[in-house]
């Protein structure tokens, strides 16, 4: 009995177990095939948005390029003028219209960099790499932007996928002058780039001609080679195709795949496979173990209940085993055989609760992330209705997401203008042939609860669920990206703006830019924008760019003055030149120059009055020997017995006496009258000469010899004649004043002449008077300071701005032990005499 039972234990185990094992499998394996599409189509949408960020951060540096302050700067002087025949220049290295390389640490390099002029035509390629521009790009300019001018699209030449980029260029002061397009080849490398910092774990990525089935292009071309059929690739991945977002101007039907290796999904298959060998090997071994426990148990019992019913049967009815009693062993046995069977169904049930519990937590994570998106993500059913708000966009539009759920989107964050342009991109997206609609990408102005407006990037996800379509909507706040794009416009229209003139020159002397305010110059130089300076422009333009130096100088026109400042730029081989008008300085320096001559006349003729007794006397000798001769000629005419040659003499020094006469009088009309300034080569010391004798008999009145010491050599310098003697005379004059104050036979008044170093001319005045206090020597020169009871102070003030407009110095120092020194130096002009 119990090896029969152990028997029918481990036969019933096996019966369950293998009924049991026809439904467990297939269920694992149907939980497997679900999840398993899930993930595939989860990541296939993930490597999809990253192809599109990438895409977009192309698109971001191209809209930087095309707003640039040096691209705007060199566009604004260029006129580009019709012509089909005309040949697009190209450039190896870095253009001028372009800023360092920075922007491409991140990004993979487009082939080429075009401009284009607003007709579509090619004017100028700059090429990044070793690849050539595309012949159908060099061939057929309408290919470049299409009619929709497009900002990104995707297209094949060549039989080769390229990512077109264009964005409109302007010039600084805000014109449409063309397009930048970036010319980027979609390869390995670019796909490659654009799955970066994820774990590939085998997985590939490439771009596949739908109409033809053939990949152009893929991830690790090693593995899939460009060319490549759909069918042939299956054959080794297991293959996720996507369309892509609605690139305008794409003129291909292209879609995004995404390729797991068969290994990968066998690996996954095996450890499930593996699990489910475990589990069934588990569940065999329980059941069996499980039946015949209870078998042998059971049997136990059932032996221990026949054997006293054995027993009574015996002793009632003499039979040993009734035949109703096996009956009922077997109605117990089936009663165990269900309590196993329900047992083994609440294990199933644990093991779907299991896994149920487990997608939650899927689920959950899913959640938590999109709760800690830095974008505002709402989700939207097909009526428009809010079914989902993270808490980023509470913190965006100031609603809860208990006031957001239920609400119709548009009305909560648009107005009724943005409301309408949502509409309508719904209704494009819901009017789409295709079965799984792409990405959508708008920029629009959104509602805060506040009130206040900000300008968003929308980007609308459509998500297929079982029965309901539904939208995930993400849009992020572009204030500040808007702002700093302002900025820079702001900043490239700069010079455009700025009142002085702004000019730029390459090194061939070629004027590449000029703003408004320039014109006067261009006029002067007789050019316009975009064409030549004169060649001695030219020649100075090449100089500061060989020295690297700055250099300025000053340009008269008919009207105005400029002060020009060229500053070279020698890593970009040109040069700035800005200007300023100082039309109104010069003006205000001649009449500064005006009032000083009036100064300086006003105190020539006030000396001329305090010398007017020595200027009688001078005058004074002259006409007295007039008049003796005159008289001794009449009385040798009236005796007729003189000789004629004495009448002569005295005739001879009539007209000598009167020649002195007019010339004192020549001289004293030079120094007191009104003149222009005239400069002109004198020597020093006949200038010193003529100064001392219009004051010696003033000296000799109060009993002083002026002594002279001059240089034998000649000092030429290049002066105003009537201004330095103006100051010698006022100096020597000061020196006869000091000298009244002490006795007559101590008086000593020396003037000398000196050349220093070849380069300057000294004159000084010397003498041994009182001299001047320690207190005053720092104030002597200021105006309306003077020691004298009768002086106005304005004497030495006159004579250093005339020194100091004849590029000299005038100096004063004390003599010991007594007397004052006066010091004159003047240029000397010793090279132009020679």
């Amino acid at each position: 009995m119990p090896l029969l039972s152990i028997l029918i234990g481990l036969l019933c185990g096996l019966v369950v177990w293998a009924m049991l094992d026809q439904v467990q499998p297939q269920a694992l394996r149907g939980i497997f095939a679900e999840e398993l599409e899930s993930r595939l189509n989860q990541q296939a949408r993930e490597t999809l948005i990253r192809f599109d960020n990438y895409v977009l951060a192309h698109t971001s540096t191209a809209r930087l390029l095309a707003n640039h302050r040096q691209l705007a700067n060199y566009l604004e002087p260029i006129y580009w003028f019709g012509g089909a025949d005309r040949q697009p220049r190209h450039y190896l290295s870095t253009p001028p219209w372009l800023p360092g390389s920075t922007l491409w640490q991140s990004l993979v390099r487009p082939s080429h960099i075009l401009l284009l002029d607003n007709e579509g035509r090619t004017r100028e390629v700059f090429q990044l790499g070793e690849r050539a521009l595309p012949e159908e790009l060099a061939a057929d300019t309408d290919l470049l932007l299409g009619e929709q001018r497009v900002q990104a699209s995707l297209t094949t030449l060549g039989d080769r996928p390229y990512l077109l980029i264009s964005e409109t260029a302007e010039d600084a002061t805000g014109t449409k002058m063309g397009y930048l397009m970036l010319v980027a080849p979609i390869d390995e490398q670019f796909l490659a780039a654009s799955q970066q910092g994820v774990s590939s774990n085998g997985v590939l990525v490439g771009l596949l001609e739908a109409d033809e089935q053939r990949f152009l292009a893929s991830s690790d071309q090693s593995r899939l080679v460009p060319g490549a059929r759909l069918g042939d690739a299956e054959n080794e991945f297991l293959v996720t195709a996507q369309s892509f977002a609605e690139y305008e101007g794409s003129t291909l039907n292209l879609q995004f795949a995404t390729l797991v290796p068969h290994s990968v999904v066998e690996q996954m298959q095996e450890r499930v496979a593996g699990l489910e060998r475990r589990q069934r090997l588990v569940a065999a071994f329980t059941f069996v173990s499980v039946f015949t426990l209870v078998f042998y148990l059971l049997s136990e019992r059932l032996n221990k209940i026949l054997q006293r019913v054995s027993r009574f049967s015996q002793r009632a009815l003499g039979s040993k085993q009734p035949v109703l009693e096996r009956g009922n062993q077997l109605f117990v046995l089936e009663d165990w055989i269900r309590q196993f069977i329900q047992l083994v169904r609440e294990t199933r049930e644990e093991m779907r609760q299991q896994h149920e519990s487990e997608m939650h937590e899927s689920e959950m994570l899913k959640q938590a992330i999109m709760e800690t998106a830095l974008d505002s993500i709402i989700t939207i059913d097909r009526r428009g209705v809010i079914i989902e708000y993270n808490p980023t966009a509470e913190q965006t539009f100031g609603h809860s997401r208990s006031q957001a759920l239920g609400r119709v989107f548009t009305e909560l964050v648009f107005d009724a203008e943005n409301r309408l342009q949502f509409d309508s991109l719904m209704a494009d997206l819901l009017s789409s042939r295709d079965q799984q609609p792409g990405e959508m990408r708008h920029e629009m102005s959104a509602l805060k609860r506040s009130g206040a407006v900000i300008p968003v990037e929308l980007s609308i996800k459509p998500i297929r669920l079982k029965n309901r379509l539904a939208f995930t909507i993400y849009m992020h706040d572009i204030s500040r990206r808007r702002q700093i794009e302002q900025e820079i416009r702001s900043l490239a229209k700069f010079a455009s703006e700025s009142p002085n003139p702004i000019l730029r020159v390459n090194r061939r002397g070629v004027i590449i830019y000029a703003n408004s305010a320039s014109d006067q110059l261009l006029a002067y130089w007789g050019c316009e924008r975009a064409q030549t300076l004169p060649l001695y422009w030219r020649n100075q333009v090449q100089e500061i760019l060989r020295n690297g130096r700055d250099w300025k100088t000053q340009v008269i026109s008919e009207r105005q003055v400029y002060a020009l400042l060229l500053t070279p730029v020698v890593d970009l081989g040109y040069v700035n030149i800005y200007g300023r008008d100082i039309t109104g300085e010069r003006e205000a320096e001649r009449q500064a120059r005006e009032h000083q001559q009036e100064l300086i006349h006003v105190s020539r003729l006030s000396t001329m009055g305090e010398m007017a007794t020595g200027l009688a006397h001078e005058l004074n000798q002259p006409l007295s020997a007039i008049a003796n001769y005159a008289n001794g000629s009449v009385r040798r005419l009236q005796a007729s017995g003189q000789d004629a040659e004495d009448i002569l003499y005295a005739l001879g020094q009539i007209s000598a006496q009167a020649d002195r006469a007019g010339e004192i009088i020549k001289r004293l009309r030079a120094l007191v009258g009104k003149q222009a300034s005239v400069r002109q080569v004198a020597d020093i010391n006949e200038v010193v000469r003529e100064v001392c004798s219009f004051v010696e008999f003033e000296a000799s009145k109060i009993g002083v010899d002026i002594e002279q010491k001059f240089t034998l050599d000649r000092l030429p310098v290049r002066i105003d004649v009537v201004q330095i003697e103006q100051v010698l005379l006022n100096l020597i004059k000061n020196a006869l004043d000091a000298l009244q104050e002490i006795p007559e036979d101590e008086r000593s008044l020396v003037v000398q002449t000196t050349c220093r170093d070849g380069a300057w001319v000294v004159v000084e005045v010397l003498d041994n008077g009182v001299g001047i206090r320690d207190q005053d020597m720092g104030s002597l020169f200021q105006p309306f300071f003077t020691t004298k009871e009768s002086g106005m102070g304005m004497g030495l003030v006159i004579s250093r701005t005339i020194i100091e407009d004849h590029n000299g110095t005038i100096s004063a120092e004390q003599r010991k032990p007594v007397g004052t020194c006066f010091r004159i130096e003047l240029p000397s002009d010793r090279k132009r005499d020679e």
